[in-house]
Formats: C-alpha cells, structure tokens, sequence
C-alpha cells in the first residue's frame, strides 16, 4: 500500500458531492431520553465524484486514474473545493490565518492545523497534504520569508531556530485531502452515442 502525490482532475472533483462525516452512538432509554457518545474523535469526509463527470473525455481520465491507482490500494490527493484553504473562502491565504503552536524556545517542528470553531466549541484538524508553495508562516503576526521549511507530504513546519517561549506561531495555506477509492469496480454505461456514465464514484479519506 503507498501514496501517490498526485491530485485527482480538479476538473471533476468540482462537481463532486461530499463532506465530513461523524460516527455517533445512540441510545434511547425507556423514558425516551437519550444517551449519545461519539465513536470518532475526528471526522472523516467521503465523497461521490460521479457528479462531476460531464463529458465522455471526463469519463477516461477517471478510469485511468482509476487504473493507475489499482482501485482502492492507492491513496492519492484530492481537492475539496468547499473547504480546502486555511482562510474563509471569500477571502485570500494569510500567514495569521490558523494558530499552529506557541513558542517554548526549544521545540522547532509544528504541524499545521486548520481549526473549526461555532461559538464555545472547536475542533482542530491535522492538515497532512499542503498545497506546494501555499504555506505561509508568522511569528506574533510577522510574516516569516526564511527560517522555516515545510513538508508537503506531511504538513510539518520545521524552524531553523527554535521560536522563542510565548511566541505565537501561525499559518496559512491551501491543502489536499489525502483519500482512496472506496470501490474496486466501476460500472460505467454507454448510450447509443458512446457516452457514458458511472452511478458511483465514491472516495474517502485515510486517516493514519
């Protein structure tokens, strides 16, 4: 099983369907209350690429990336064009856009994270596949031009030199999401003009 850093036709998957999903148990007592308890402690999206095909050409580049990627054992990348950047989308890629760690002077790699926040509650989620030459760095909102690299493969952000204690440490960037083909078939259908169609495409994504 391996990881192909290749993105899935953006062509297509801006008509895909999809989002995150939750898994939560529940269980309704007598009284007819009930009692919930997550199963996941984080989400993990699924879509249908199906929806973006549009012309016969659309339908050979998605089965031979479907070849290429043997079906289901080959992760590859994928753009999410609801949420695949650290700002809001109506607004452009900031280096103060997501908190990514606090200075201790000692520590030099921080990963990057993307945070969901809805009143007192938030969420915050790993980002693993950053958009090549996307990320921006700030140091209590001074954007960083040297000092720092980061992995695209793993979104970790590695400093030179240790930040000093209580230094705020942010990002921005735009980013993939690492998913697989969740079928090993695909059942396409032509018409009498030879243009075809595929019920389902589903992906999603791998978390490690």
């Amino acid at each position: 099983m391996a990881f192909h850093e290749v993105r899935f036709p953006d062509t297509i998957s801006r008509g895909a369907r999809g989002g995150p999903e939750r898994r939560t148990q529940i269980v309704e007592l007598a009284s007819g209350d009930e009692e919930r308890n997550a199963s996941w402690a984080n989400s993990r999206r699924r879509y249908d690429v199906a929806y973006g095909i549009r012309r016969a050409d659309d339908l050979a580049a998605v089965v031979a990336f479907f070849e290429a990627r043997n079906g289901r054992l080959h992760g590859f990348r994928y753009k999410d064009w609801a949420d695949y950047k650290s700002s809001l989308p109506s607004q452009a890629i900031s280096a103060t856009d997501q908190l990514i760690g606090i200075g201790d002077g000692a520590g030099n790699s921080f990963g990057l994270v993307k945070h969901y926040s809805s009143g007192a509650q938030s969420w915050s989620r790993a980002i693993a596949k950053p958009v090549a030459d996307s990320v921006r760095i700030a140091l209590d909102g001074v954007e960083q031009m040297s000092g720092w690299s980061v992995g695209i493969t793993t979104g970790v952000v590695s400093f030179d030199t240790a930040p000093p204690p209580d230094i705020e440490i942010t990002a921005g960037f735009a980013f993939d999401v690492p998913v697989r083909f969740d079928t090993d078939i695909l059942d396409v259908t032509l018409d009498v003009e030879r243009l075809g169609s595929i019920t389902s495409i589903p992906l999603i994504e791998i978390r490690r």
